[in-house]
């Protein structure tokens, strides 16, 4: 069984006992997430697809950690014109296991 959820602007598949790592969610270490954008539900050959989102189905998570990404880095030049640029960026996230569909 697993499910399509949109959470970040992104979406996400998503199985039971699956962690993953989204867009920083205001909630704690060991709190409970519900996301209540379900895309699609499929268990075997039964699918379920919303339009956009399905009224009678829910995602709960539990919060794992939080922490930031990789460093980034970026990199502006304009050749023959003594412009360089270095800049670097680590996206925040939490990381949840998904605990029932």
């Amino acid at each position: 069984m697993f499910a399509v959820i949109l959470s970040g602007g992104k979406q996400y598949r998503v199985e039971v006992g699956q962690t993953l790592k989204l867009e920083s969610l205001p909630a704690l270490v060991g709190d409970t997430v519900t996301f209540e954008k379900v895309l699609m539900v499929a268990n075997g050959d039964d699918i379920k697809i919303g339009s956009p989102f399905l009224a009678s189905a829910a995602v709960s998570a539990t919060v794992v950690e939080h922490g930031r990404g990789p460093k980034i880095r970026i990199v502006k030049h304009r050749r023959r014109k003594h412009y360089h640029k270095e800049m670097g960026h680590r996206q925040n996230y939490t990381a949840v296991k998904i605990t029932e569909i």
